[in-house]
């Protein structure tokens, strides 16, 4: 059986948006109200990321995934991951930037903010709505997913 990725991070961070381009569906995103299975991704409400009474619930999710892909909005002022919040995860993690595209992007505060958060691991920029960085990202997640 292939392994899955669970995507995670604030509300209107890009979540289900990344998750579409992923899988080259052109529908428009919607409001992720509950954990979502697509063939190898878990997509996580924004919530389970801002609230720590959401936390028990993405660590036992976890145990359903092979790698942990924290999104970090490259328009956002502020951080909603706590620091080195990817040790709490047995599974590796790395970090996405989404709208790296937008007017308002600051890539490098976006992974100013992923690294207080993933320490060390990779970081991808993607866009969504360009496609940008995204073929890179899905070959990387299916190898991981395939091993």
């Amino acid at each position: 059986m292939t392994g899955r990725v669970m995507i995670i991070g604030a509300i209107e961070a890009g979540k289900s948006s990344l998750v579409k381009a992923l899988f080259n569906d052109e529908q428009p995103a919607r409001k992720t109200q509950a954990l979502e299975y697509r063939d190898w991704v878990i997509d996580t409400p924004g919530e389970y990321s801002e609230n720590p009474m959401f936390y028990r619930t993405l660590m036992a999710t976890s145990l359903e995934a092979e790698l942990i892909v924290m999104v970090q909005d490259a328009t956002r002022e502020r951080n909603y991951f706590p620091p080195g919040f990817s040790q709490g995860f047995p599974q590796p993690c790395v970090g996405v930037i989404t709208k790296m595209d937008h007017p308002d992007a600051n890539i490098e505060r976006a992974e100013g903010f992923l690294r207080q958060s993933l320490g060390n691991g990779n970081v991808f920029r993607t866009s969504s709505y360009t496609s940008e960085g995204v073929p890179e990202l899905r070959a990387y997640l299916q190898e991981i997913v395939n091993q």
